[in-house]
């Protein structure tokens, strides 16, 4: 059977395809991750010295959220993905894989709200904000529950929670619009 190029048959597919992540959007994710865990085991554990710790790799999945568009389901595997990474230096293996994946569909969710000062858009701020306060909450009284240290105790961890929701917000803030000129997106 010979071919011809009436009977040859076109073959197609999309980047994304019927996949959950594509690749594009995975290598953006383990390049910010690898940049956030460095960070965190540089930076973040010298600033730990003054009792803020920031937490570079949320940082990073909420970067890699926004600047991709993920949607709940996308940002659920970031999530999963970052609380995998996470393990190699946890205080309490498992739990960020609850934490990080929570945190990484809230911020895929409340990222879409507009939030706007002056013109600009101060939604990447807002997202990560709460939602790392939110994530930061919820690891400082699950970790207090699964140490089997007395609930109240987790309230000595908020000042930490706070600096670092701070911090990561502040450099999400920053770098989102340099990031997304460098992919080629509008800003």
């Amino acid at each position: 059977m010979t071919s011809s190029p009436e009977n040859a048959r076109k073959v197609t597919s999309d980047a994304r395809g019927n996949a959950l992540v594509d690749v594009s959007s995975l290598v953006l994710l383990a390049a910010l991750l690898a940049a956030g865990f460095v960070l965190n085991l540089t930076v973040g554990n010298a600033l730990a010295l003054t009792g803020i710790k920031p937490q570079f790799i949320i940082a990073a999945y909420a970067l890699a959220i926004i600047l991709t568009g993920a949607g709940v389901a996308q940002a659920a595997v970031f999530g999963l993905v970052a609380a995998a990474v996470t393990q190699l230096t946890t205080s309490i293996p498992g739990l960020n894989f609850v934490t990080d994946t929570f945190c990484a569909v809230a911020i895929s969710l409340l990222v879409r709200v507009r939030i706007e000062v002056a013109g600009r858009s101060l939604s990447p701020f807002v997202a990560t904000l709460v939602s790392a306060l939110a994530c930061g909450v919820l690891f400082a009284c699950l970790g207090t529950l699964v140490t089997g240290a007395a609930l109240p105790t987790a309230l000595a961890k908020g000042p930490v929670v706070v600096g670092s929701a701070v911090i990561d917000a502040v450099l999400v803030q920053l770098l989102v619009g340099p990031l997304r000129k460098v992919r080629g997106a509008r800003v």
